[in-house]
Order: structure tokens, then sequence, then C-alpha cells
């Protein structure tokens, strides 16, 4: 296979327009109580920097192949030590802070990192709390070096740099195939999966980002979520980095946000459906923004309609579908989005819109056994229910360190000039209808099996989300596959009387006797407040709620 690195993309955008900014983040509060914005980073500097910690890094052990984790604070050093680490050959292990604490040693110790670049506290804890001790052999601290050994990053940079100007490196020379990072799943079902990708792998996704949202190089974009912002350097884009702290998307200030947005005239902003609801609540306009991305779970309807409120009328607001696995797979935009809204209120599911045109989607019968051959797959005609498969440029063949995961996930299809390719189940299910549009159902784990037919999250809440006193619901099944007793945990928008919960149980009730998915759902529980996941603070933990609800109808 050709040569090819991602890190080169960044190199030709230093080359196209070296003086842009490609980074301004906070640096303080002013005496007004805004954001200080004084730290500013361009394509030139981003690029010689990285060129100085990659040779660093070699000169400290940290090469091709190297595999090492990463706990790095969104800034500066957080983009030059992820470039750096792809010009070098290595191999980040990439700890974004959407990962679970609980399950962060037990994902750790199956990548098991070789070398550890992290802010103090990070080195501290991966030390104080055993990840992956035993097989982390290099460390360089970004930041103060404390009760441990290994050099900082400055230090690392200034050799670097010296070295360069002394006798210029030369430069590792990797190809599509080789392995350039490894990035975790949100781990919301289980211990979250080391996803190995290869520099082909983000290459295709920057070309499919582009084709997807039109982007060109100059734009300004406000990334809320660290891992996408390694886009924006590919893509030419500046990044102003958000005040706000990215494990908490649901406690950001608006009011912070949008006066970033303002002043430094932000068109594109990435963020989840909850830090979209965040936006909508406070209701200011966003005249400066072109292209709005909320993914990591369904935005629900009122959401987008309210977002698309504040933007310009030529703005697009654009929900894409994937996982970390693949991504992007399919994409739809707000006005269409809610064109299918009373079709989701009436169950029928989410649509997430077209495939992308490099994707090949397919739909098969659900199983929960693994695959190994597409010709051992039913594939299913349109509108039937069943598994969502993709294929394409950006999916990606393996779990590091998982082969059953890998097993359950991957169907190998033959193709006609001789090659293998990999085929990934999405783990969710939904159909596709007569239009060619994809509609998202839920999670394939999640699905409620009773005796009278199964049952999809994302086809039974959307009818009870309408009620102005809930925040939201989940549907989780109680007792055995096959004859579980369907329950729909309820969380309000305040707490409420044992009247008033009363009075919305039947009003709820009726609700769904309206839909022929729901007309037989009975049984509802109030739950003062859902676990939700850690990365985008959208994804609700139905498995815990099913624990939940088990122990509350004293079900054995």
């Amino acid at each position: 296979m050709a040569a090819c690195n991602i890190a080169e993309t960044l190199t030709r955008m230093a080359e196209r327009q070296p003086e842009a900014i490609a980074l301004r983040c906070p640096s303080g509060r002013a005496a007004d109580g805004r954001t200080r914005y004084d730290h500013t980073v361009s394509y030139r500097e981003l690029d010689r920097r990285s060129d100085a910690i990659a040779v660093g890094l070699a000169g400290h052990g940290i090469g091709r192949g190297t595999r090492t984790g990463v706990m790095v604070r969104p800034g500066p050093e957080f983009f030059a030590v992820m470039f750096a680490l792809f010009k070098a050959g290595a191999v980040p292990v990439l700890v974004d802070p959407g990962i679970d604490r609980r399950a962060l040693k037990a994902a750790l110790a199956e990548a098991r990192p070789e070398a550890f670049i992290g802010i103090p506290l990070a080195q501290a804890a991966s030390l104080l709390l055993g990840w992956a001790r035993a097989d982390i052999r290099r460390r360089v601290t970004v930041g103060r070096r404390w009760f441990w050994g290994g050099p900082s990053l400055a230090q690392v940079e200034r050799a670097g740099a010296a070295a360069i100007a002394a006798t210029p490196a030369p430069s590792v020379t990797t190809d599509g195939d080789d392995v350039a990072a490894i990035l975790f799943t949100s781990g919301s079902t289980g211990v979250p999966k080391g996803v190995v990708y290869r520099h082909r792998h983000f290459l295709a996704q920057i070309e499919l980002l582009r084709e997807a949202f039109a982007i060109a190089p100059g734009g300004v974009d406000m990334p809320t979520f660290p891992p996408f912002a390694l886009f924006d350097p590919a893509l030419g884009l500046a990044s102003i980095i958000p005040d706000m702290d990215p494990t908490r998307p649901a406690r950001a200030d608006p009011a912070r946000l949008v006066e970033a947005i303002t002043r430094f005239g932000v068109d594109r902003l990435f963020g989840s459906p909850a830090l979209m609801r965040v936006l909508a609540d406070h209701g200011a306009p966003l005249p400066s923004l072109r292209a709005v991305t909320s993914a990591g779970a369904p935005v629900p309807p009122d959401v987008v309609a309210r977002m698309r409120s504040l933007l310009p009328a030529d703005a697009g607001f654009w929900t894409p579908y994937g996982a970390t696995e693949c991504l992007p797979v399919a994409v739809i935009e707000g006005r269409a989005l809610e064109t299918t809204r009373t079709a989701t209120e009436s169950g029928a599911g989410t649509c997430v819109g077209r495939p992308l045109s490099a994707n090949c989607v397919r739909i098969i019968a659900i199983s929960d056994d693994g695959i190994d051959d597409w010709h051992s797959a039913v594939e299913l005609a349109e509108g039937e229910i069943g598994e969502i498969t993709v294929a394409g440029p950006t999916v990606t063949d393996a779990y590091f360190g998982r082969p059953e995961a890998t097993r359950l996930a991957k169907i190998r299809e033959p193709m006609p000039d001789g090659h293998v390719r990999i085929v990934h189940r999405m783990g969710d299910v939904g159909y596709f209808d007569r239009d060619g549009r994809l509609w998202f159902c839920g999670r394939k784990g999640q699905r409620v099996q009773t005796e009278a037919g199964t049952l999809y999250t994302e086809c039974v809440e959307p009818v009870f989300n309408r009620h102005p006193d809930v925040a939201r619901t989940a549907l989780v099944g109680v007792g055995p596959a096959g004859r579980q007793l369907p329950v729909l945990c309820v969380e309000l928008t305040q707490r409420r009387s044992r009247h008033q919960r009363n009075r919305i149980r039947e009003e709820l009730l009726a609700l769904g006797s309206q839909v022929p998915v729901t007309a037989g759902l009975r049984t509802l529980l109030f739950h003062p407040g859902f676990p939700l996941d850690i990365r985008h603070n959208a994804k609700i933990g139905r498995e815990t709620l099913a624990r939940w609800a088990t122990r509350t109808l004293g079900h054995a």
C-alpha cells in the first residue's frame, strides 16, 4: 500500500496557510469575567512543534509502533502531542474524558500502552491506581513532574528542536494499513473497547466529513468533544477550544459558549445532544453559525426545532449517524428531520438520513451470535427491522486485544475481485424506508423481547417523550428474553407529588394507547434521574435501569 500518514494533512495545511490560526484556547478570565483566549497557535507553529516533539519522543524510545497512552487536556499540547505521535509512527491510545474512570483501568490493561504521556494528575493516578502499571516503560509529563521519572514534554520538545536544527531528522514512513491509533468506544454497555484505527481510516474520515458537510479550509469551528477537535487541523479549520468541562456538556455555561461563538465568528459547532439542549434552552440567537453537528445519541425533535430557530435561515443542523468503529455512516439535516417528527412520535423510530456515497449499508436478520462470512447473513427487505451493517472506507477491522468482540462485530465479505472486505455490525437495529432513508430503532442489546413480540427503545420512547412533564423515558425489559415484561422508566422535568405523578401516569398510558407499538405497555415507573454516559451526557444506561426496575417490581 502507498505511503500515507494522517499527520501529512497538517503539514500540507501549514504549507498552504502557515500564518492562519489553528487553535485558540482559553487562558483564564478577564476582570469583567469573560474568558480570555490569548493563547493562539498558527498552523506553522503547530506543525513545527509536532515535528520537534516527534523527534524528541523518538530520542526517548517512543517511535514507530509504540503504543502510547495519552491523557492531556484540550489545548495546544494535546494537538501537538497527537500529531507528533502520528509523525513518529507511534500509536496513541487516546484516553478521552468520556471514559468512565471505573472502566478505565480495565480498558488500559487491554490496550497495554508501553508509554504514557499525561498531565501530572493523570500520571499520579496511573501509578497510584495501577493503570497498565506493568506495561508502561516510558513516561512524559505535560507540566511539572512530581515523584515519577521521565522527562517533561517541554524537555522533549527542546531536545527535538535542537536535534532538527543540527541535522534534519528523516521522516518515518507509514502506509495506509499501519496502525495509527487506538480509540475507545464510550463503554456505555460495558468496558470500553479499543478500536484499531489505521492511517487509511483517518484519511477516509477526512474525505467523508468534507463531502458530507461541505467543509473548506478557512472556517472557524468550536469542537466541544476533544477527539473530534483533531479533525480541524486536517480540514484547515481554526479550532476555538470552548471554556467548559468536556465531560459535562449538560452543565456547560451557554453564555460563555455564545460569547465565544460571537466574538470569533464561529461558523461551525459540534456538540452532543445534551449540549444542544443547553443552547436551545438558553435561547440566544447564533447568527454566525452556518453548520451545527450533533452526534452521540438521537437529538430530540423539540431540540432540533428550537436550535434551528436560533440559526440563520441558510444554516444547516446536521445529525450524523455512526460509531467509533465507523464514522460517518449516514447524515440528515434538521429540516428533513422535522418532516419525520410525526412518524418518530408515532413509533417509527428516528430517521438518520441517507448513507454517504462511499458506504454500503444493509439490514440483516437480528442475531446475537457471530457471523463469520457474509453468505451466512440474511439480508432483509425494505421496511423490515433488523441489524444495521456497514461496509466502507472508514470501517475499522478489529478491537485491540478483544478477539471475541471482534468476532461478534465483524463479518468477512469476499468480493468479486478476490479481496475480502470487513462489514461492521453496528449493534443497532433499524430499517430502510421506500425512499432509501435509514431509520434507527435502538440498540440491539436493549431490545425488549416479550411473548407478544419485540419492542425497540427508539420506537417506544419518543411516543411518551411528547408529554410536557417528561424529561426522558427509557424502555427496559424485566425477566427472561422471550417472556420479558416491558417497563417504561420515566424521568420528570421536576419533582412532583404522588397525586401529580398519578395524573401523569394516566396521561402517559393514554398517549401510549393511541399508537399500535405502545398500546400494550402498561407498566410505568418514575425514576429520580437516569444514569447517563459521561462522554455525551445523552446515552441512557438502560442496563442499569433494567436492574433497578427488576428490584423495584420485586422480580427475581
